[in-house]
């Protein structure tokens, strides 16, 4: 039997719907949910990638304040601006979009957010929170994967979830959600990498496989068993001259070729992708109730 298609396109307009009444509810009460979003350059993919976090918060009714610097912008400029952001009420959430010119010490920019207005979730207090279960805010992809299994009806509780990949952007978060001791959570956790010697061993026993290695064709069909499920976070471009623009994208998985084993199965794109953003606007969203002591 084929896999079921875990829909990210509209698991994600499912929750921007929930969040536009969110909004709607708030700006009742005088509250109006802002994201400080600040691009550094002129890197065409952080462009249209940061323009379509813009669109989606006029979508469902952020507001956002577009800060666009050129690529000569001094670490101390840069600073500076985020310190106004740390310090202005109508902005709940600060979004720096990475990569940043090589001349800005990235961990430096990052540390300097506020840990309440960091709706990346990549502030190390709120990495801290997170590892220990408490309430913080959540890496926006990996809070994605989690959301995609929830609203698919995947049980994680006693479930195996293997994780491919050791980022701390995705592969550290997404295994450290999942072996919480909570509701959507409570697995058994084992994170692959590079160093992991027998790939297949581990990933022939996963219930759920977590595909966050970076490389086409990290899972094949024959390592995975009958029925599990498969989240392939992976967007790669590969050669494809049938196409216009020259390539396509794959993820990290054999998506034709475990479709008929997986029980569920995500497609690239389509599947984690439409999830970060969406996530993106949940924490800001969560930001603005916080600084107006609503649970």
């Amino acid at each position: 039997m084929a896999a079921r298609i875990i829909d990210g396109k509209q698991i994600a307009a499912d929750i921007r719907e929930e969040l536009k009444s969110e909004v709607s509810a708030l700006k009742e009460k005088g509250i109006v949910p802002g994201l400080g979003v600040i691009l550094v350059g002129e890197d065409p993919a952080s462009k249209s990638y940061v323009s379509a976090k813009e669109k989606a918060c006029g979508d469902i009714g952020i507001f956002s304040d577009d800060n666009r610097l050129p690529a000569e912008t001094t670490q101390e400029e840069l600073l500076e601006l985020v310190g106004k952001m740390n310090r202005d009420p109508k902005i709940n959430g600060i979004l720096v979009q990475l990569p940043l010119p090589k001349h800005i010490d990235e961990s430096a920019v990052l540390l300097a957010i506020d840990p309440d207005k960091d709706v990346d979730g990549f502030h190390p207090m709120n990495v801290g929170k997170m590892m220990v279960g408490e309430k913080a805010f959540l890496p926006c992809t990996p809070h994605g994967v989690v959301q995609l299994l929830k609203r698919s009806g995947v049980e994680t509780s006693g479930a195996h979830v293997v994780v491919i990949g050791r980022s701390n952007i995705v592969g550290k978060p997404v295994a450290n959600m999942l072996l919480q001791k909570k509701e959507g959570a409570n697995a058994t956790v084992t994170l692959c990498h590079t160093g992991t010697k027998n790939l297949a061993h581990f990933t022939k026993q996963a219930d759920i496989i977590i595909a966050a290695s970076g490389w086409p064709n990290t899972v094949t069909a024959d390592m995975v068993k009958e029925g599990a499920v498969v989240i392939d976070v992976g967007v790669n471009r590969i050669e494809d001259t049938t196409r216009e623009r020259g390539f396509r994208l794959v993820g990290d998985v054999d998506f034709e070729g475990i479709k008929e084993k997986a029980s569920l199965i995500t497609p690239v794109p389509g599947g984690v992708g439409p999830m970060t953003i969406t996530m993106l606007l949940f924490n800001t969203v969560e930001s603005a109730k916080r600084a107006n002591g609503i649970d």
